[in-house]
């Protein structure tokens, strides 16, 4: 019993000790997002970047490696590079299935010009396919990736392929108590029938 109680003393001194230093080494949620606006905007500032986008309805963007990030939202919580147009008139429906293909960059980790390693099922194909609904965010299978993952469909067709980069309050559902700002490689499509 004397065991016990002093295994029991020990781990509760221990656990008070993590406590303080956790609590101690913790940020803010203010401070939290300074640090995610500090790397993207680290991110960008070694990018050619356009704050607005095209206003006809057909929404030329320049496309290609060297076409700008546009800024999708008045608070700067997405950009987008298009890299591939995708086919014309071939625009997605709300509450179309879409597929997409990504890899995404934690921008946090973006140093010296260089991305770290990404992570997704862009290349791998041992991944199952990721999809949503379009505009349905009633469904898990949509709200899951956030709101930033579908914003370029509202401006591009289907087959179109981006950059985009999403703040955490535009990424996953799960992941936005983290405060992490990523960047994504983005294709969408349709199921082949």
């Amino acid at each position: 019993m004397r065991l016990i109680k002093k295994y029991l003393a020990a781990a509760a001194a221990v656990v008070l000790a993590l406590g303080a230093t956790s609590c101690k080494d913790s940020k803010s949620y203010a401070q939290l997002l300074e640090i995610e606006t500090k790397a993207v905007n680290q991110f960008l500032a070694d990018q050619r970047v356009d704050n607005t986008i095209p206003t006809d309805t057909n929404f030329v963007f320049e496309t290609g490696e060297n076409a700008p990030y546009y800024r999708l939202d008045e608070d700067g919580n997405l950009y987008m590079k298009v890299l591939k147009y995708g086919t014309r008139g071939n625009w997605a429906k709300d509450d179309e299935i879409v597929f997409f293909r990504f890899t995404r960059y934690n921008l946090e980790e973006y140093k010296n010009g260089e991305l770290p390693k990404g992570s997704g099922n862009e290349t791998d194909m041992s991944y199952m396919n990721s999809w949503f609904r379009l505009n349905n965010y009633t469904l898990e299978s949509s709200y899951q990736w956030g709101a930033g993952v579908q914003t370029p469909l509202q401006f591009l067709p289907m087959d179109c392929e981006v950059n985009l980069v999403v703040k955490s309050e535009y990424g996953f559902y799960s992941e936005t108590s983290y405060v992490l700002p990523f960047l994504y490689t983005l294709r969408y499509y349709r199921q082949k029938t």
